[in-house]
């Protein structure tokens, strides 16, 4: 229930604090006065997008702030999905700073608007004068429908797998398509994969292979090397095992005349030792060392090999080409695979269409259950509103495809007067008498929907006189169980409301400004006369405002 509503430099609106309380509650005023602003302010704060032109003072912030007293309407879990902290006086404010942007919060938590808009939808229904055209609307039609079938619970569980099977769907088209496509793609893949198989990769092979080469290519003139080693060391003239032989019995003879030349002894032998080792490593490696002609092809090849690749897969080195042969491995793989996939992912769309058809049924068996109910009341509701021979034709017939809320067609005609053809809504109505039966709707639906607030913003338009009264008057009973606010210009419905408030406009030093305030008994009988009259009241006129309010 919405108990306070601040406002602050918006449109013509300096500030206004307005207190409401539960029960019917009246607002009037003259046209233009700023009703309309009055709900732009209300709607910033359920979550409407701000604009910058709305600012009173462009270089003041705007705040809209509302008090709703929300303990009996079970919204604890809403705030603990949000990380909010409940209050039974919740407490919603909007700021539009000069700059643009646009802050809101609830109980002081900063949050964005999806969440203040899904809080908003729970908290109030603001029925505006352009709603009242959504009753020709397939989707409304088929919610209100839905709200007195309680499919509330089959509809979420409806929605969750529809999400699901059109994922799935996609997938499968995905899968389907690559096959069409895979075939020539996989015959390429596999060659290239079975290349890559093929050769040698695995780190640093190039270098190997590289080295392996140069040894090989070049046998002679290595041979050649290591036999003029081995000769320079030993040669028996000028060897120099054999010099350094004599160097190191020359330096024995010298080691125990001193330290000195004990040390020089020492480094001589080492060097000697070393020498012999390096001879020995030569003689060795000479013995290894042979031509092998097929190797050395062996060994091209796969240098080229390699070679080529790198050229082909624009590759910088061979760790690129393994994982370059990896990906390949996983192409080849899926495509090969894919059939097994597509059949495992066909069960899955079965299965889900199996299950979203289940549901679609009860949907459909709960909505034909309820549509003579609907009817009657409709029917019964307008005959009090001057509709006595409107008749309505409600008929659900299947669907081949699934829609966002079932797999039902729904056709929703009316014939406003005897022996008149069936029509749409928008076709037969007129506006009167839409909105008599926008307010007949809302009145059913308030007795299954747990909103605290509803607010009807002109939806006696188009009616006047006896009508007006017995509109008034479902809007009395629909506040027995709900905060009823009504925008009206009848007085007839004016004088119904347990509240009545006035939106008037003063012309002040910083220019005109809308306000709005509570009448009392007195005030409301000047309202009524003038709203009967116009401003030159007569004692008639005020007369009949008596009556009306008694």
């Amino acid at each position: 229930m919405l108990t306070n509503l601040s406002i602050k430099n918006y449109a013509l609106i300096d500030h206004l604090n307005v207190k409401f309380t539960n029960g019917f509650t009246v607002i009037t005023g003259e046209t233009g006065a700023g009703k309309s602003i009055l709900l732009g302010g209300l709607a910033l704060v359920l979550g409407k997008r701000a604009d910058l032109s709305s600012l009173r003072e462009k270089e003041n912030k705007c705040i809209v702030e509302a008090e709703f007293e929300i303990s009996k309407y079970g919204l604890e879990s809403f705030f603990l999905e949000n990380d909010l902290d409940f209050e039974k006086k919740t407490i919603i404010r909007r700021e539009i700073l000069p700059s643009g942007k646009s802050r809101a919060f609830i109980n002081d938590s900063p949050v964005n608007l999806d969440v203040l808009s899904k809080l908003g939808d729970q908290l109030i229904d603001v029925h505006s004068q352009h709603q009242t055209m959504q009753l020709a609307d397939n989707d409304f039609q088929l919610k209100t429908i839905d709200a007195l079938a309680d499919n509330e619970k089959l509809l979420k569980e409806y929605t969750a797998k529809l999400m699901q099977y059109q994922a799935v769907s996609k997938e499968l088209e995905q899968l389907l398509e690559f096959q069409s496509n895979a075939t020539k793609e996989h015959e390429y893949n596999s060659f290239l994969l079975q290349e890559l198989s093929a050769a040698p990769l695995k780190e640093g092979i190039i270098e190997t292979l590289e080295e392996d080469y140069e040894q090989l290519n070049n046998v002679e003139i290595i041979l050649e090397q290591l036999s003029h080693a081995q000769q320079l060391l030993n040669d028996e003239q000028i060897g120099v095992v054999n010099l350094l032989t004599e160097l190191k019995q020359t330096s024995s003879k010298l080691g125990h005349f001193g330290q000195q030349y004990s040390d020089v002894d020492q480094r001589i032998k080492s060097v000697f030792i070393e020498l012999d080792d390096i001879s020995n490593e030569f003689s060795n490696l000479n013995d290894k060392v042979e031509a092998n002609p097929e190797m050395l092809e062996e060994v091209n090849t796969k240098l080229q090999l390699l070679y080529n690749l790198l050229k082909k897969h624009n590759a910088q080195d061979v760790m690129q080409l393994m994982e370059i042969r990896r990906e390949l491995e996983e192409k080849v793989r899926a495509t090969e695979n894919v059939e097994s996939d597509i059949k495992a992912k066909k069960k899955e769309v079965l299965e889900l269409d199996t299950a979203l058809n289940n549901t679609a049924v009860k949907l459909s068996k709960n909505r034909k259950g309820i549509i003579p109910k609907l009817k009657k009341q409709l029917e019964d509701t307008l005959v009090e509103l001057g509709m006595a021979s409107a008749t309505f034709k409600i008929e659900i017939q299947p669907s081949a495809e699934f829609k966002p809320s079932g797999k039902d067609n729904l056709t929703f005609l009316l014939s406003a007067n005897k022996g008149s053809a069936y029509g749409e809504l928008k076709k037969v109505a007129s506006g009167g008498e839409l909105s008599r039966i926008m307010l007949t709707i809302k009145s059913i639906l308030a007795k299954y929907e747990q909103l605290p607030t509803m607010m009807f913003d002109e939806i006696d338009t188009g009616v006047s006189g006896e009508i007006s009264n017995k509109m008034g008057d479902i809007m009395c009973e629909m506040s027995q169980t709900m905060q009823i606010f009504s925008i009206t210009h009848l007085p007839q419905v004016a004088a119904k409301g347990a509240h009545h408030f006035k939106v008037y406009k003063e012309e002040e030093l910083m220019g005109t400004n809308t306000k709005m305030k509570s009448l009392t008994k007195q005030e409301r009988i000047t309202e009524l006369a003038e709203m009967l009259g116009g401003k030159t009241i007569s004692e008639s006129a005020l007369a009949h405002a008596r009556q009306l309010l008694n």
